[in-house]
């Protein structure tokens, strides 16, 4: 199964009263690592993708450990566990980048493509549906390759 990593900077200002990152904060992180995941699952070339729109429909987390500011970001795994006819569940994992690193969230978000003219939920086409197939854990043996991304703060990769 690939995944998407992302290497996410932590703010100063990201911590609260009790010294670690605030639960709120780590919304912006998976939405940071998941407008990264989307737009290169981008299939302009043919047609529409998810560049052109998609609204969050759920969030799910959980909170394993505190997290406190260092000036080492965390890596944000991505992976699709859910492929539906309009939505998709995007899972990850906040964690350190060592391999076998800490794992502080896990999380899942329901994402629904938009069309931004219409102002409607649309369907996932097929060759979105074939790109999305490449991140589900159940495609692991054709997984392929490193792919290089970026992070906000560093990089990340499309991993096998």
């Amino acid at each position: 199964m690939a995944r998407h990593l992302y290497n996410c900077p932590l703010r100063w200002s990201d911590m609260d009263a009790f010294g670690h990152v605030n639960n709120a904060v780590f919304l912006r992180y998976l939405e940071e690592a998941r407008i990264d995941f989307m737009f290169r699952l981008s299939t302009e070339d043919e047609g529409p993708s998810f560049s052109g729109g998609s609204v969050v429909a759920r969030h799910e987390i959980d909170y394993l450990r505190p997290l406190v500011h260092r000036h080492e970001p965390v890596t944000i795994e991505s992976w699709v566990t859910k492929i539906g006819a309009a939505s998709l569940t995007v899972s990850y994992e906040i964690k350190d980048p060592e391999p076998g690193g800490q794992v502080y969230v896990r999380a899942s978000t329901v994402v629904v493509p938009f069309d931004l003219k219409a102002q409607r939920p649309r369907r996932i086409t097929a060759e979105e549906r074939a790109v999305l197939e490449e991140y589900r854990p159940e495609n692991a043996a054709g997984a392929v390759g490193a792919a290089a991304v970026r992070g906000a703060g560093g990089s990340g990769a499309l991993v096998a």
